[in-house]
């Protein structure tokens, strides 16, 4: 509790800085960049594009009582936000060697910045599915009010595994190109491009484990079936979003006096 009371006080307390970092990775993911912000925007598009042709044209995948698009979009989404956040989280501590070994600044900062960049792209690829919402007829309902519970719950996962991945990457700098491998695994043992229940029921519960699969899910239930989210979807979401922070910030909160060690 302790810990947690300590980033509290810190995020209060440095809250200029984390917003000043964040402003930093925008500025510099899009300078120069002809299109800029509007590239967050087409590329989960252009993503969305493709797959659909490659997966229901060549594999045959479908999706029977809703739109394909509009599932593929969902995950896409959904999975891309944590790829990217994890990737980038995992890669700041050591990035930001230079700057630790100058002035005290709480290291969990610098993962916990990048999770919120990206989060800001998330924002905006929102902007596209809405639009593949409507223009697919697939419509909304009173249910979407509860879609920034998955949202959060996939922000909580994605620190958490930010500050594991950051802390293992400091002392095993191989994690770099494992991660790469491990991601794609990950991105065909989350059903993003495919119905779960084409699969074998043994094999159905294997991708019950993974906690994307629940955030996900959770946002087709509301967006593609137009119902709410059981109270167990609620509770396994949560539950795995908490556990897994609290877990990366342990681990985290552990081993950070020794990074100072292996710059």
């Amino acid at each position: 509790m302790s810990f947690i009371h300590n980033i509290k006080y810190s995020f209060q307390k440095y809250g200029f800085l984390i917003e000043q970092l964040v402003s930093r990775d925008f500025k510099v993911k899009y300078k120069r960049s002809v299109l800029g912000v509007f590239w967050s925007l087409l590329y989960p598009i252009l993503m969305m594009t493709v797959m659909a042709i490659v997966f229901s044209n060549v594999f045959k995948f479908s999706t029977p009582g809703v739109n394909y698009l509009v599932y593929l979009l969902t995950g896409l989404t959904f999975f891309n936000y944590f790829s990217e956040a994890s990737n980038l989280a995992m890669s700041s501590v050591v990035a930001n060697f230079s700057l630790i070994n100058k002035v005290y600044i709480p290291k969990y900062i610098f993962p916990l910045s990048k999770c919120l960049f990206v989060g800001i792209n998330l924002l905006l690829t929102l902007i596209p599915l809405y639009i593949m919402i409507f223009v697919t007829g697939t419509g909304i309902n009173i249910y979407h009010i509860l879609l920034p519970y998955s949202l959060i719950c996939l922000f909580l996962f994605t620190v958490g595994m930010g500050f594991i991945l950051s802390t293992i990457s400091v002392f095993l700098r191989d994690m770099f190109y494992i991660y790469g491998i491990i991601i794609t695994i990950w991105t065909y043992l989350t059903p993003i491009m495919y119905d779960i229940s084409v699969i074998s029921p043994k094999l159905q519960i294997v991708l019950k484990c993974n906690p994307l699969y629940h955030y996900i899910e959770f946002a087709r239930t509301i967006i593609l079936y137009h119902q709410c989210p059981g109270i167990s979807q609620f509770l396994i979401c949560g539950g795995s979003a908490l556990g897994f922070l609290i877990i990366g910030m342990i681990v985290f909160k552990k081993k950070q006096d020794k990074f100072i060690y292996y710059v």
